[in-house]
């Protein structure tokens, strides 16, 4: 088991890239608040995803640990997209790279 520090460091690096796997998954297309709860969901499980590969499952009996790295994963990778990635254009590029293209309509 790391400490309680080392795991938030950890969530932390996550978090601050979470934005950009994120905006693989969402649209440009899609309202602010439907990408608001795509994001943060993403962030809980990547969260999750975090304590369990550094302490498998019995590291989740371990509350504040866990609850920390979780806290982390999330405020960092929101606060990374709010004042890296969004304001670079990074995430928006990424979002629209990787949507699909609409078929030009017949007619």
């Amino acid at each position: 088991m790391s400490s309680t520090l080392q795991l938030i460091g950890t969530g932390s690096a996550v978090g601050g890239l979470m934005p950009l796997i994120t905006a693989v998954v969402q649209r440009p297309e899609w309202s602010v608040r439907t990408k608001k709860i795509v994001a943060a969901v993403m962030a809980l499980l990547a969260g999750v995803a975090t304590v369990a590969a550094d302490g498998g499952l019995e590291q989740f009996h371990h509350g504040v640990p866990t609850f920390a790295t979780i806290a982390a994963v999330l405020a960092v990778s929101q606060s990374a997209h709010d004042l890296l990635w969004k304001p670079s254009g990074v995430t928006p590029a990424i979002e629209s790279a990787t949507s699909p293209k609409s078929a030009p309509a017949a007619g």
